[in-house]
């Protein structure tokens, strides 16, 4: 467990929180490609455990090929855990991983995804938007479930495949409500960086099969994390 005092949490969070406000003015929520352009899609996603005492974490990233239809490219990385858990602060907690792990790529990815969310945000800078800045590509934010914003709560939208509606707070659009299949619930996306809230909507339905609710890298990415967390718990002495 990572543990801090009250201090020095207030000391993180005001950091943390003047970190953000210094790159919101660089977000642009508009593309910066053409969607024709677009073939290689990297689902991002982080998993944490604990072992001797200690938070542990395992980032995964996984390259999805959209013309070919099928996965290209997985690393990983994974090591302590040096941030502890903050809400509306997982970017500086997950970053390191996600660091790590973009390094290994061999790919040159078009566009990264994530497991979490984008503009979505208290201030509008979740894990998507905030790893962006590193990354130097157009980032997507896909999550399961909607924390309220300022007391916000979302509406569902129709009961069938591509039905939405927009999450408007203080009159912005801050994300979107999707249903990807027919018969599921509903998931929530939002813009990360250089890229606009409907060619977001494009994109993650063009990465939906029969399997899942989620796009397909996400997905992976997901599934991926869970195989190699496990892997490394069975290992005497890998952390």
């Amino acid at each position: 467990m990572v543990n801090l005092d009250n201090d020095k949490i207030d000391h993180l969070i005001e950091k943390f929180k003047n970190e953000q406000k210094a790159l919101l003015p660089k977000v642009k929520l508009e593309n910066n490609f053409r969607l024709e352009n677009i073939r290689f899609i990297a689902g991002v996603d982080v998993s944490y455990f604990e072992t001797n005492g200690k938070s542990k974490g395992v980032c995964c990233i996984v390259v999805y090929d959209l013309t070919e239809k099928q996965v290209i490219e997985k690393v990983n990385s994974y090591g302590e855990i040096k941030v502890p858990y903050i809400s509306g602060f997982l970017a500086f907690r997950e970053l390191p991983l996600i660091k790590d792990a973009a390094k290994k790529l061999t790919k040159q990815v078009d566009i990264y995804m994530f497991d979490g969310n984008g503009y979505l945000h208290d201030r509008h800078m979740g894990i998507a938007t905030q790893a962006s800045f590193f990354l130097k590509k157009p980032t997507i934010g896909v999550a399961k479930s909607y924390l309220k914003i300022k007391g916000i709560d979302f509406t569902l939208p129709e009961n069938k495949e591509n039905a939405y509606t927009d999450i408007i707070i203080d009159d912005e659009i801050y994300g979107r409500v999707l249903r990807t299949r027919m018969n599921v619930k509903p998931i929530f996306i939002s813009c990360g960086n250089w890229i606009d809230l409907d060619t977001t909507t494009k994109i993650v339905m063009k990465l939906i099969d029969k399997n899942s609710r989620l796009p397909i890298p996400v997905r992976y990415a997901d599934i991926e994390t869970r195989i190699i967390r496990n892997e490394l718990l069975t290992k005497k002495g890998e952390m």
